[in-house]
C-alpha cells in the first residue's frame, strides 16, 4: 500500500526534526572547562614566584571583607543607575557612586541575556553555553566550581532570598533561603516584598558571612509595561531604599568587626526598549556593577566614569575578597580597583593567583597554548614578579621597589586581559560529525519535479528559495521581516497582474491553468454577480496590499529600525489609552464578524462572550478603559476575566473537535467536518485575542480580513492549485509572525502571555501559551489552510498535497539554514545573530511537523503515492 502524500511528508518532517536535534547537539559548543572536577579536593594555591630567594607565602591571602551582601536587581540596566533615571529615582545610590566610598563599573553580559546563564556567569566566572537559554525554564543543579561552592567548603554561612533559580542551581549550599518563582511576570510587588520582609531580622542577626538578595519586580515591570513605564520609577525608588537600609546597617556594625563589609549592587542583564531581554543589544547586555565598602578611599576630584568590564569578572573579585580560591572554570579577571589600596605585595599576590588560574585553564583547553601570546605574557609577568619578590625580601620597602611593583602590576593586568580574551574565544568547540549527520538527515527532502511552471508558481518557488539563501547574511537574519514584507507585496502585485490578464482573456474569470494539478485544484466558482464580482476580484489584491502596509506601521521590529517610534508605541502610551480602547473594541468586533460566519449558533454565542471577556480582561489589568469609566484606576491581575475567556476557548475547541471526530469516525456529511475545522480555528482565534497585547489586536483582525479576501476573491475565482494556496499561506504566515512585532531576537518573545489567567507559576501552561502567542501568526494561517482546502477542494488528495508542500517549504528552509550555519560557525555574529535564528528555525520545524501530521490525519485517500 502506497503512503498518501500527507503521511509521507509527516514522516519526512519527523526525520528532519530528529536531524535538527542532532545538529543542535553538535552545534552548541562545550564551554571552556577545567579538567579538575568539582568533586576533587581543592588544589593548593600557587606559591608566590621567587628568583633566587625563598618566599614563605604559599597560602591564600586572608579575606579583605568580613561580610559580603550581593543585591542583584533583575533586568537592571546601567542607565537606570548611572543616567538621569538614577539621579531622579535612586538618589542614595547615585550619592554613593559619585561621592561615596565605592567603585563603579558597567558589566557586559554575554548573550543569551536571560537569568539562569547570567547567574552562572556571575558565580562561576565562566561563559555559559547558548543552549542554557532553554535550560532557563527549569534550571538544573550547577555542577561547575563557583564562589558559592568555595564559600560553603570554607565553612562560610550563606543566606539567600529571592529568585528560586539560585536554589535550583545551588540546592544544598544555603544555610537559610526563601525562593520565589521568577516566571510569574504579572507580579512585581509581592515577589519583592517576599525578599524585603526578611531584611530587618537578618541584618540585625548578623549570623552569616554572605547574604544574596535577588529582586525580580523590575524585570516583571519591563516585560509587562516596558522600560518607560511609570512603574519603573517607583520600583527604582524602592530598590534605592533597600540599598540604603543595607548600607547603613553594615556601617553601624563595622565597629564590632575586624574587617569592613562589602555591598555589591549588580544586574543579571538589562532590558530592551520593549522591556524584554535575551539578545545582544546594548540595553540588554549593559548592567551596573557597584562595589561599596568603607575599605575604599574616594580620591578627591571629579566624578569618575564607570569603566566597562565583563560580567564574568565578578567571580574572581569576590573570591579574592572572601579569601577563597578562584573558581576553576572562571575566565574573568580581578577588578583591580577593589584591591588597589592594599600593600604592593598583596596586590601582586592577588594578580598572580588570577593569572595562574587562567593559564591552567588555557593549558587544559588549547593544545598549542605555549604559542599563545597570552601565555607568553603570563610567563613574562611571573618572571618580573619573581625579581620583585627577591628585591623586596633583600631590601625591604623603598620608592624603587614601589615603582618596579607598579610596572609589574601593569604587566599582570595586560596578561590578565589577554588570557581572558583568549579563553573567551575558545568556546566554539563544535562537534562537526554530529552537525554533518544532522544536516544530512534534514537534507533528505522529497521532491516532485514538475514539467511546466506558471509565472505565479515560479514567483512562489524563487521567492521561497531566495529567502532561504538570504539567511546566510547576518543583516538579512536581523531584518528578515523586510524579506517577507517584500515577498507578500510582490505576491499581491503578481496576483493583480494575473487577474487583469485573466479577465482580459476570458470573461468568465475562471482561467484554465494547464500547469496546475487538476486533482489538487481549488474549485473555481463565482462569488458575486456580474460586473460587481469582476471589480471586487480585481480590487482584492490591492486591499490585501493596503492591509499589509498598515500593519508594517504598527510594530517596528528587527535591529536597524527597532528603536524608531511606531504606531504601537503611540497607542501604548498612557496619553492615548482612549484611542487604544476604541481601536481594540473595533478590532474585536471585526474579529467576531469575520469568525462567526462558519460557527454553529452555540459557538457564535460563546465567541461573542469570549471576545467581550477579552476586553474586560484588558480593562482589569489597566490596558483599556470602559466608556462609562474613563478615569478608572482599579487595576488587578485579571485572573477571573481571563479564566472566563478560557472556558469559552475550551468549549469552542471541544465542540469543533467533537464535530471533526464525528465526521471522521462515523463518515458524517462533509458540512459537519468543515464546521468542526472552522470551530477549532475559531477557538484558536479567541485564544490569540486573549494573549495578544491590545495594540496587536488589529494584527489579528487584519489577518482574518486578508484570509477572507484571498479565499473569496482570489483563490476561488482563479482556481489556484493546492500547492499555490499552500505556499501563499506559508508566506503570509511568516509575514504575520513579524507583523506581531516578533523578530529573530530572543528579546522579542513576550513571556507575559504565559501567565494570562494564572495566579502562580505553572511550567507546562506557561511554555505552551508563550509558544502559541509567539507563533500565533503562522499557526492561524496553517489552521486556515487546512479548513480552506477541506471545504473547497474538489478532491480529498488536496490536503495530502498541501501537507507535502508545507513540509517541503518549512523543512527546506531549516535544511539550508543548517548548511549555512555550519559554514558560518566562526562568524563574528554566530552567537548574537545566527544562533537565536537557529532556535526559531527549530520551533518552526516543529510547527511544520504538526501541520503535516494533521493533514495526514485528514487525508484518508492513501492512493497518492509520494
Amino acid at each position: 500500500m502506497r503512503l498518501g502524500a500527507g503521511t509521507f511528508a509527516a514522516c519526512c518532517v519527523a526525520i528532519e526534526v530528529l536531524g535538527v536535534a542532532i545538529f543542535l547537539r553538535g552545534f552548541f559548543p562545550v564551554p571552556v572547562r577545567s579538567s579538575a572536577g568539582t568533586g576533587q579536593q581543592s588544589e593548593l594555591p600557587a606559591p608566590e614566584p621567587s628568583a633566587g630567594a625563598t618566599s614563605n607565602w604559599t597560602k591564600l591571602p586572608p579575606p579583605l571583607f568580613s561580610k559580603v551582601v550581593i543585591v542583584l536587581i533583575d533586568a537592571l540596566r546601567d542607565d537606570f543607575v548611572f543616567g538621569p533615571k538614577g539621579m531622579k529615582f535612586m538618589p542614595y545610590t547615585t550619592y554613593l557612586v559619585e561621592k561615596g566610598a565605592s567603585h563603579s563599573f558597567v558589566a557586559e553580559a554575554k548573550p543569551p541575556t536571560v537569568t539562569m546563564p547570567r547567574i552562572k556567569a556571575l558565580m562561576t566566572g565562566s561563559l555559559p553555553g547558548f543552549i542554557d537559554i532553554v535550560r532557563n525554564l527549569d534550571s538544573p543543579v550547577l555542577l561547575e566550581d563557583s564562589v558559592i561552592r568555595q564559600a560553603k567548603a570554607a565553612g562560610k554561612r550563606i543566606v539567600f532570598y529571592g529568585d528560586e533559580t539560585w536554589v535550583k542551581l545551588f540546592p544544598k549550599h544555603f544555610a537559610e533561603y526563601d525562593g520565589t518563582t521568577s516566571f510569574f511576570v504579572s507580579d512585581y510587588t509581592e515577589v519583592d516584598n517576599n525578599v524585603t520582609r526578611h531584611l530587618d531580622q537578618v541584618l540585625k542577626r548578623g549570623d552569616w558571612d554572605m547574604l544574596i538578595l535577588h529582586y525580580l519586580g523590575l524585570d516583571h515591570i519591563g516585560h509587562v509595561s516596558g522600560p518607560n513605564s511609570p512603574l519603573i520609577g517607583h520600583k527604582l525608588r524602592e530598590m534605592d531604599g533597600v540599598l540604603m537600609k543595607i548600607h547603613t546597617s553594615l556601617l553601624s556594625q563595622e565597629k564590632e568587626r575586624a574587617l569592613p563589609s562589602l555591598l555589591v549592587l549588580c544586574g543579571d542583564h538589562g532590558m530592551s526598549d520593549t522591556g524584554s531581554h535575551g539578545a545582544s543589544s546594548m540595553e540588554e547586555v549593559s548592567t551596573p556593577l557597584i562595589f561599596i565598602s568603607s575599605a575604599f578611599e574616594r580620591k578627591p576630584g571629579g566624578i569618575r566614569h564607570p569603566v566597562r568590564v565583563q560580567q564574568t569578572d565578578l567571580a574572581a573579585t569576590l573570591a579574592i575578597g572572601l579569601g577563597l580560591p578562584i573558581p576553576k572554570d572562571s575566565v574573568g579577571s580581578l577588578l583591580f580597583p577593589v584591591v588597589e589600596r592594599r600593600p604592593m605585595r598583596e596586590q601582586l599576590r592577588f594578580l598572580h593567583l588570577n593569572t595562574v588560574q587562567l593559564s591552567k585553564l588555557l593549558q587544559e583547553n588549547v593544545a598549542t597554548y605555549e604559542k599563545e601570546p597570552a601565555f607568553e605574557q603570563f610567563k613574562m609577568s611571573e618572571r618580573l614578579h619573581g625579581n620583585w619578590v627577591r628585591l623586596y625580601l633583600e631590601e625591604g620597602r623603598s620608592d624603587v621597589i614601589l615603582g618596579l611593583g607598579t610596572k609589574v602590576v601593569k604587566q599582570y593586568l595586560e596578561a590578565l586581559k589577554t588570557l581572558s580574551t583568549a579563553l573567551s574565544t575558545q568556546g566554539a568547540q563544535y562537534d562537526v560529525y554530529s552537525m554533518a549527520m544532522g544536516t544530512a538527515m534534514v537534507l533528505e527532502h522529497p521532491a516532485r519535479p514538475r514539467p511546466r511552471w506558471s509565472e505565479l508558481e515560479l514567483l512562489l518557488l524563487l521567492g521561497t528559495l531566495g529567502h532561504m539563501l538570504s539567511l546566510g547574511a547576518s543583516s538579512f537574519v536581523e531584518e528578515e521581516h523586510q524579506t517577507w514584507y517584500f515577498l507578500v507585496n510582490t505576491l499581491c502585485l503578481a496576483l493583480s497582474q494575473q487577474m487583469h490578464r485573466s479577465f482580459l482573456e476570458d470573461d468568465q474569470a475562471v482561467p484554465t491553468l494547464p500547469t496546475a494539478d487538476v486533482a489538487c485544484k481549488v474549485q473555481a466558482r463565482p462569488v458575486l454577480p456580474g460586473d460587481l464580482r469582476k471589480w471586487t476580484v480585481l480590487a482584492s489584491p490591492w486591499l490585501v496590499l493596503v492591509c499589509c502596509r498598515m500593519l508594517r506601521s504598527l510594530n517596528q521590529t528587527g535591529v536597524q529600525w527597532a528603536h524608531r517610534p511606531d504606531l504601537g508605541h503611540w497607542l501604548t502610551s498612557s496619553d492615548h489609552k482612549a484611542e487604544l480602547s476604541a481601536l481594540a473594541a473595533l478590532s474585536l468586533l471585526v474579529i467576531f464578524l469575520l469568525t462567526q460566519r462558519g460557527c454553529s449558533p452555540v459557538s457564535k454565542g460563546a465567541l461573542a462572550l469570549g471576545l467581550l471577556g477579552v476586553y474586560c480582561y484588558r480593562v482589569a489589568v489597566g490596558n483599556l478603559l470602559f466608556p462609562w469609566r474613563p478615569d478608572s484606576r482599579a487595576i488587578s491581575k485579571g485572573i477571573i476575566e481571563a479564566r472566563f475567556v478560557y472556558v469559552f476557548v475550551l468549549g469552542i475547541l471541544f465542540t469543533g473537535t467533537k464535530d471533526l471526530l464525528r465526521s471522521q469516525v462515523l463518515a458524517a456529511e462533509h458540512k459537519i467536518k468543515t464546521m468542526g475545522l472552522w470551530e477549532i480555528f475559531s477557538g484558536l482565534i479567541l485564544l490569540a485575542a486573549l494573549l495578544f497585547r491590545p495594540h496587536n489586536l488589529p494584527v489579528l483582525a487584519l489577518s482574518l480580513l486578508t484570509q477572507a479576501v484571498l479565499a473569496n476573491f482570489v483563490w476561488k475565482p482563479l482556481g489556484h492549485s493546492a500547492v499555490e494556496v499552500t505556499v501563499m499561506h506559508y508566506w503570509f504566515g511568516q509575514a504575520f509572525f513579524y507583523f506581531q512585532g516578533n523578530s529573530n531576537n530572543i528579546a522579542t518573545v513576550d513571556i507575559s502571555t504565559g501567565f494570562v489567567g494564572f495566579d502562580s507559576y505553572a511550567e507546562a501552561p506557561a511554555v505552551l501559551l508563550t509558544a502559541f502567542g509567539t507563533f500565533a501568526g503562522p499557526l492561524l494561517w496553517a489552521s486556515h489552510l487546512v479548513h480552506f482546502l477541506s471545504s473547497e477542494a474538489s478532491s480529498g488528495t488536496a490536503l495530502g498535497h498541501a501537507g507535502f508542500c508545507y513540509a517541503l517549504a518549512g523543512s527546506a528552509s531549516a535544511a539550508i539554514y543548517l548548511v549555512l550555519v555550519t559554514a558560518l560557525r566562526y562568524h563574528l555574529f554566530i552567537w548574537s545573530v545566527f544562533s537565536p535564528k537557529l532556535l526559531y528555525e527549530g520551533a518552526r520545524l516543529l510547527l511544520t511537523a504538526a501541520v503535516c501530521a494533521f493533514c495526514s490525519a485528514m487525508d484518508h485517500t492513501g492512493t497518492s503515492g509520494a
